[in-house]
């Protein structure tokens, strides 16, 4: 049973999650041969305070870009 687990920045939509949901299915499934039924992905939202690129978390960087 194949488990896919992604990460991902907050604010995605509700259509946006579910189309990465059907469409990392359809390829894992394609690849693997196996059916849908037996395909998980797992999406963990991470708020950008805990996310951190640079030394900077997101948060950060996007309030240092706008004051540029």
């Amino acid at each position: 049973m194949p488990i896919v687990k992604i990460e991902i920045g907050m604010h995605r939509s509700n259509e946006e999650k579910k189309e990465l949901i059907h469409k990392v299915t359809e390829v894992v499934t394609d690849v693997l041969k196996e059916p849908k039924s037996n395909c998980m992905v797992i999406l963990t939202e991470i708020p950008e305070e805990n996310w951190g690129v640079g030394g900077l978390t997101l948060k950060e960087q996007k309030d240092k870009y706008n004051r540029d």
